[in-house]
């Protein structure tokens, strides 16, 4: 498994943003039975940055606190039988693994929310983290029931690792 991780934002973590992608993707992904090593890459920026990001590609001009853009496309969430089909589009040839797509995450917006929902950054960034994971791995949120699955997954996923709200 491998993840890419650049910070362009002018703030920091007290934790390390690879190591807990890792940690979260590797979660994912065993929830999702998947069956291969995978790869994401993740960007931190600022509320700017994801601005003009959500503008240029989902031609919505509001800041947000992350963009998940997939490289895969599900018939069913989740179900990874049919990707080996298009090998050439889904398959690093280098690494040989599965790439699942990119993240984009507001740094400002990890902040404000971890106040405002009370909780610590590293669980504001690592719920984030698995939200998106999740959209790459098939899943949205468009209708209720759909949320009600991903929202379950999260937690699982967060409480699994340990990351709770405090």
């Amino acid at each position: 498994m491998t993840s890419y991780v650049e910070n362009e934002a002018a703030q920091s973590f007290a934790f390390d943003e690879e190591e807990l992608l890792s940690r979260v993707m590797e979660a994912v992904l065993d929830a999702e039975n998947c069956p291969y090593e995978a790869t994401v890459n993740l960007l931190v920026t600022d509320g700017a940055g994801i601005r003009e990001y959500n503008k240029n590609f989902r031609k919505t001009d509001a800041e947000t606190d992350v963009l998940s853009f997939p490289n895969l496309d599900f018939e069913k969430p989740g179900d990874f039988s049919d990707v080996e089909k298009n090998e050439a589009d889904c398959f690093d040839p280098d690494s040989g693994e599965l790439v699942l797509g990119d993240i984009i995450l507001n740094a400002a917006r990890v902040k404000s929310q971890a106040k405002e929902y009370g909780h610590s950054e590293l669980r504001e960034f690592a719920f984030l983290l698995a939200h998106s994971l999740f959209h790459l791995c098939g899943y949205d949120h468009m209708e209720k029931a759909e949320a009600a699955v991903m929202e379950e997954k999260q937690e699982a996923v967060l409480f699994s690792l340990g990351i709770t709200r405090e």
